[in-house]
Order: C-alpha cells, then structure tokens, then sequence
C-alpha cells in the first residue's frame, strides 16, 4: 500500500486541476498501510474516472484481471472504455482471463505473483485475502463508500480499513420457475411447487449437497453462523432450538422423500438446460444465471424469493446464504496505481448499470438501485426480498461448506428415514461439530 500511496501522491499536484471539468467530483482518501501507519491524501474522483497524473510514472502499463466466465466479453469491452478515458497512457496489454469468483480467491493464494492485477471474488475470501497480505486496501475509500450501498462496504472492511471494491448485492439464490407449471399462489411454498411440477410430469432441481446451498435446511430451523469464535478461524453458531431444527430436517427429508423423482438434487447448471428441454417446472438457482434461464423460459419466465416449508403445521421461510462480490487488486501487482485506478473503473456506476442490463447482476451501487433495470427486474426484487431472508456470507469458515453439503445429501438418500428423529439430530450435531472442529 504505502508503494501505491506514493505513486498516488505523486501526481496530486496536477489533480486539482482536474475538479474544474464539471460535474460532481467527489474527494477521496486512500489512506492506511499494513504497519498501521496512516497517510491521506485529496484525490478528486468523477465517474470513477480521476486524472491521468494519480497513475505517476506509471507507463507501458500490463495489466490481468480475472472474471467469470460469463462476463469475461462485457468485461473486456469495458477495459477497452477504460483505456480509451485515459488517452495519455500507453497500456501494453490489459487481459481479460475467465476466473470464477468462488475461486479466485484460492488461486491468488497459491502465488500472488503470477496472479491477476484485479480480480472479482465472493464476500466469503475476504479474510484469508487480508490474512494472508495479498489483497491490498481500496485507494479510493471516500468515494467507494459514498458511491455504495453501506453494507456491502461493511462486509468488506475490516478493522477500518476497506479492502476491495463492490461489484454486487445479489450473491444469493432464488426460486425462478415456468409459470405455465407453477403459478404465483404455488410458488408461495415448497409443498405447493413440488406438486404442481409432479402434476406437469416436471422437476424441481435443489442442489442439496453444495454446501452454499445446502446450508439452507440447517439456517430454516433455526441454525445460524455468527462469524468467527475468538480464534478468529473457527465457525462461531448462534444458540439454536435443536427440537425444532431437527423438525425442519426432518420436514425436508419427508418432502424429497414423498416426491421422489420430482424433488432432485443436481448443479445449477442444469436448470435452464432443463427449462429448455421442458423437463424441468422450477428450481433454485442463482442471479448469475439468470439470462440463461430467461434465454430458456422466456414468456414463461417466474421468479420469486424461497417460499416456505411447513413444520409441524407451521409454514417456515427458507432461510438462505447472501453475499455480495468484489473486485480487490493484488498487493503484488507491478502497476499498483493503474491496478486501483482500473479496480475503481470497473465498480463504478457505468460499469455495473452495464452489467445489470446485460448479465441481469444485481448493482451495489446506490445510484444503479434506484433506475428500471433494477426495479423492473422480478430476479433483482425476488433476490432484495430473500436477502431479507439469509445469513450474510462473511466470516465463513472454509470448512462449513463441505459439512453442509453433507447434511443435504443425507436428507435426500434413500436409505435415509425421515421419521427418525434421533438420526436428524445427531446429523445435525455431527454437521456442527465437523464444522468446527475443521476450522
């Protein structure tokens, strides 16, 4: 940090020239380095789009940024807007490599060195990114948190200090389903989608046994993460009602169980290959595939949040996992103030307006919320509303997703009894104490 910070500081003499080209500049800070020494300086931001002196002696500049494989074109025509705002620099090379951000952070990990300059990555990462020192702080703080919905820029800072650039607040999951099947009374509850697919002759597709949506039976009875013990690596549980956790269990299993051949567990991926084959009624999928699920369904494109389950006569909302992506810049880059100045580009309310329209992902920024793509889109409201409905995906622990995936490939096996209640609550048990005792 403290080598971007000079870079940065190098050119703020020629910057404020730049506040008199019109329109609203905002002053940013980029402020703190990992030894807890501190320095801030006005940098005048408009557009996400500052002047060519923040970027110092930087020249002849190469650059690789990561992002998933669904956004690596829109992504590498964005990089070429950004270049074009910037005609008095040379860039050498600026590569778009397909990274999926529920990896990226991993791969960063295994050598920074050889990794990409900006990369986008799940909320989830964050820590062991800023553990390990290989994620460097945001350069543009002021203006970020301003431009952005204030809790996406909560999960992302840590100890005061905001490590990476909102790109998202829609990393959740959804109910989207062929309206021609499944009405919007039924798709209110999971008893009244599974009926109605099993009365078309259709599927409903759940993938049980990825813990990211597995996780999803513990947290409807009652079972939710609270962030780190103070080890700060093992999973910390709020205190939960088990009788009434293994009665959701139980609850799950019974209907996969009942609806056996309608109710099936397999990757998200399969889902709008599904709808557009017509064996498929509904399915809980994700935002990021949601142009792909259009594509199939088209005019009978539904969307809602989760609907609920009934215990014990009681209907019980789904409770699922919610995050938020990020861009975060490298600390190893070797162009550091062009790898924040891009970082910012690419968070910015231009960029994210772009890909809500054309990849239908739900914007962090405030000014991108309030326009139609947001408003009119069922995907963005159904997924607002579910948010409402989850465990924020920050301070996880890197060994809950496997123990939750577990837990719902138990529910669904065939040898499994959902009348037996001891088996459910020393699964959940087991499913906790893994949890924990891995981290």
């Amino acid at each position: 940090m403290k080598k971007i910070l000079a870079v940065l500081l190098a050119g703020m003499m020629a910057v404020t020239a730049f506040a008199g080209c019109g329109g609203q500049t905002t002053e940013s800070s980029g402020s703190s380095s990992g030894s807890g020494e501190s320095e801030s300086t006005a940098i005048e931001v408009k557009d996400s789009i500052v002047d060519e002196s923040v970027f110092g002696d930087e020249n002849n500049i190469s650059l690789k940024v990561w992002a998933p494989d669904k956004a690596v074109a829109l992504v590498k025509q964005q990089v070429e807007d950004f270049k074009a705002a910037y005609p008095g620099k040379t860039f050498t090379k600026i590569e778009v490599v397909a990274q999926g951000e529920g990896d990226a952070g991993t791969q960063l990990l295994n050598d920074a060195s050889v990794a990409a300059d900006v990369f986008s990555f799940a909320s989830d990462q964050l820590n062991k990114l800023v553990d390990a020192k290989v994620i460097a702080d945001v350069a543009f703080k002021d203006y970020v948190t301003q431009e952005n919905a204030p809790e996406t820029i909560t999960a992302a800072t840590i100890k005061d200090t905001l490590y990476a650039y909102p790109e998202t607040n829609d990393n959740g999951y959804y109910l989207v389903y062929d309206n021609t099947v499944v009405n919007e009374e039924q798709a209110k509850t999971l008893e009244g989608i599974l009926e109605a697919c099993r009365a078309a002759g259709k599927k409903f597709i759940f993938n049980c046994g990825d813990g990211f949506y597995g996780c999803t039976f513990a947290f409807t009875g009652g079972v939710k993460i609270d962030g780190f013990e103070e080890d700060g690596v093992t999973q910390k549980f709020t205190d939960y009602d088990e009788a009434e956790a293994v009665a959701t269990l139980q609850a799950f299993s019974k209907l996969m169980h009942d609806y056996k051949g309608t109710f099936t567990s397999l990757d998200v991926a399969q889902i709008a290959s599904g709808f557009s084959t017509g064996t498929l009624g509904a399915g809980v999928d994700g935002s990021w595939n949601t142009v792909a699920d259009q594509d199939a369904l088209k005019d009978k494109f539904g969307a809602a949040k989760l609907p609920t389950i009934n215990v014990n006569g009681t209907d019980k909302q789904l409770i699922s996992m919610f995050g938020y992506k990020y861009i975060g810049v490298n600390a190893s880059s070797q162009f550091p103030a062009a790898a924040q100045i891009l970082a910012l580009y690419l968070s910015g309310e231009k960029c994210q307006e772009q890909r809500a329209e054309q990849l239908g992902w739900g914007p962090s920024n405030k000014a991108v919320q309030e326009k139609p793509v947001v408003a009119d889109s069922p995907v963005l409201q159904a997924i607002k509303q579910q948010s409402e409905n989850a465990c924020v995906q920050v301070n996880i622990a890197a060994t809950l997703w496997s123990p939750m995936g577990n837990l719902g490939n138990k529910l669904i096996a065939e040898q499994t009894n959902p009348d037996d209640a001891e088996f459910f609550k020393k699964l959940l048990k087991e499913t906790i104490e893994n949890i924990r005792d891995e981290g």
